[in-house]
């Protein structure tokens, strides 16, 4: 009778101090390593005489691809060559053999107003007609309609595919392994790796930019089809097969039907990523809006960039509310036997027809001219001038501060620390959360980086994407805390956060090269401009879904707002905030390849520099080891979420 306490007593006290012999053993094992480390080189710094060559064995494998290959890519970039050439036809090129103009800017516009007011009504065809007349009246009509080109041909291709692997992965659950296993390096891979390979075997112009936006905007579909497919529920699966459906009718009459606003999501979330890849696709002679904001951030011109930028953000955001507004409209349903009329596509032609017939006795509808347009980038370079003038010196005291006593300490640490430790305690950690399996996966990951000889970079891109993590945890969890106590802070914050979530990429690098010029700094600040974002949005989801029950009851108790934050809400929201943190580190990851462009040294620059020699080897072995450590903190942080929802019996 007496032993059942003292055995409950040891299983209450023995884990924690089981935990500590294992904290300290580590600790020790770290300070060995570190004291080896100064006798033993080789576990200091991989020999470059052990590196193994893989850089320059994919490298030359692509050439022999593009070689052995280029019927086929000659075949693959005709294909795709059609359908872009009628779309440039219809939207800026016209048909020249057969003398007709391309569509007139004023039926572009009218019916992108037309199209928004049948989708969702008056505040969205506003939206979609007033941004088609920015790309006008600003001189930009030629170079979106490229953007909107590539855009047009790519998002049913990605759609067509994604679907048909998402179709088959859901039937086969092997596949689906293998599958998922693929998207997952495709989404943490930087949108500039996928370039090199691309560029080795087609060349460049707008076809390698259609192939490599294709790769990119795929694995979303992929999921969102998987993902719908499997929330189906098993009565409506049943009352199916009640109902004498074939396996293909199941499929078509029944599940997809049912999976209708998960499918609808995948193809929203198609056309942004396409839209992010068309702009980084520039850098291989895609031509367009991204080529020209480009083009004015070499030569520092800040207002044309602006201009240009802005241009790309009402583009995405208007083909992101007409989709998500198509997702939640219901559809009218005519009565039997009524003739079929559509006011709206009457209007859209009427509109089409009355401005084709115009163009020839006044070519502005076609398209502006120049001396009709208008610029606001003179406005804006002079601000910019006069904030570089003026405010610098107030600036570089601060940015030298940060720097030398944040930034360049926590670099030198991390290009310190042998490579033993760096994978041993991932390891360790991967040991601790999920067992053999997860640990092993930090070592095979960016093991492969150093044996390749890309340590000492990748270690640098670690430094920049911890600072930025730091900083939008300290930054994104009060702010977060913030919107889900205040309504009206809320509205305005999340306003902000779709504005920086919508921005092209390379505009964040605009403010920070005005003000802090290129430094670590100045890809710190580009970095978390745009990965905070998920952090305030986890951070005010998180604390929103805490149980009222649980509030009042810790109201009940006497505790102070602050006592009940602390104590009660942020660690029931704490899996939340964990996946806040994974999403800023993968988003911070997505920046380095932007950043580099404003000068680093770390994975990102050595993709930047493959380019322009088609050093594929360099450039996809950079972009993998970043997506190895978005993996890494993926699999780590989601067992880490898994494990505090077990405990709190979620």
């Amino acid at each position: 009778m007496n032993s059942a306490p003292v055995s409950g007593q040891a299983i209450a006290t023995n884990p924690p101090s089981n935990g500590y012999q294992r904290f300290i053993a580590a600790i020790l094992a770290c300070v060995a390593f570190v004291v080896a480390a100064k006798y033993i080189p080789v576990l200091d710094k991989w020999p470059t005489d052990l590196v193994i060559p893989l850089r320059s064995w994919i490298t030359g494998a692509f050439v022999w691809l593009a070689q052995v290959g280029k019927p086929v890519t000659r075949g693959i970039a005709w294909v795709l060559s059609q359908p872009l050439a009628l779309t440039e036809a219809l939207l800026y090129r016209g048909f020249t053999a057969l003398g007709l103009p391309p569509l007139p800017w004023v039926a572009v516009a009218g019916g992108m107003t037309i199209l928004g007011h049948w989708i969702g009504g008056r505040r969205l065809a506003l939206l979609g007609g007033l941004s088609t007349t920015y790309l006008a009246i600003f001189g930009l009509w030629t170079e979106a309609m490229k953007t909107v080109s590539i855009v047009i041909v790519i998002v049913p291709l990605a759609v067509m595919a994604g679907f048909a692997l998402g179709v088959w992965a859901f039937r086969n659950r092997r596949f689906e392994k293998v599958l998922n296993a693929c998207f997952d390096i495709m989404q943490a891979t930087p949108h500039m790796a996928y370039l090199g390979p691309v560029v080795v075997l087609f060349g460049f112009g707008q076809v390698p930019a259609l192939i490599a936006t294709f790769i990119f905007a795929l694995p979303p579909m992929g999921r969102c089809t998987i993902l719908g497919m499997r929330t189906v529920q098993p009565d409506v699966i049943e009352a199916g097969h009640m109902s004498g459906c074939t396996r293909r009718q199941l499929l078509w009459k029944v599940q997809l039907p049912a999976a209708q606003q998960t499918l609808l999501l995948g193809v929203n979330q198609v056309v942004m990523q396409t839209l992010a890849m068309v702009v980084i696709a520039s850098l291989v002679g895609a031509a367009g809006l991204g080529q020209k904001l480009l083009f004015s951030l070499q030569q520092l011109q800040i207002g044309k960039a602006v201009e240009q930028g802005v241009a790309i953000t009402l583009i995405a955001v208007v083909l992101d509310r007409m989709s998500q507004a198509f997702m939640r409209r219901v559809p009218a349903h005519r009565p039997a036997g009524e003739i079929f009329r559509h006011k709206h596509l009457f209007g859209f032609a009427a509109l089409l027809i009355a401005s084709v017939v115009i163009s020839p006795f006044f070519p502005a509808v076609v398209e502006l001219p120049k001396d009709l347009t208008f610029s606001y980038g003179a406005p804006i370079n002079q601000a910019v001038r006069w904030v570089s003038r003026e405010l610098f010196a107030y600036v570089k005291p601060v940015r030298d501060f940060i720097t030398i006593w944040a930034l360049l300490p926590l670099r030198d640490f991390c290009l310190w620390l042998p490579w033993p430790v760096v994978l041993g305690s991932l390891a360790a950690i991967g040991w601790v959360l999920g067992g053999l399996r997860l640990a092993l996966v930090p070592v095979a990951l960016l093991g492969t980086m150093l044996l390749t000889g890309f340590w000492t970079q990748l270690m640098l891109t670690v430094y920049l994407v911890t600072s930025t993590t730091v900083l939008s945890i300290l930054i994104g969890t009060p702010v977060g805390i913030w919107a889900s106590r205040r309504p009206l802070a809320a509205g305005i914050i999340n306003t902000i956060c779709d504005t920086l979530q919508t921005f092209p990429s390379f505009i964040y690098l605009i403010p920070v090269i005005m003000l802090f010029q290129t430094s670590d700094l100045s890809n710190v600040l580009a970095m978390l401009a745009y990965a905070s974002v998920p952090m305030i949005r986890f951070a005010q989801l998180g604390l929103k879904r805490v149980p009222q029950a649980t509030v009042e009851a810790a109201i009940a108790s006497g505790t102070t707002p602050f006592q009940r934050l602390v104590k009660v809400e942020l660690p029931i929201a704490f899996p939340e905030l964990l996946m806040g943190i994974n999403q800023t580190i993968m988003m911070a990851l997505a920046m380095v390849a932007i950043t580099a462009l404003i000068g680093s040294q770390d994975l990102g620059q050595e993709i930047y520099k493959a380019l322009p020699g088609a050093d594929t080897g360099r450039g996809l072995l950079a972009g993998l080891g970043i997506a190895f450590i978005g993996i890494t903190a993926d699999r780590l942080l989601g067992a880490w979420a898994a494990k505090l929802n077990r405990n709190l019996g979620m």
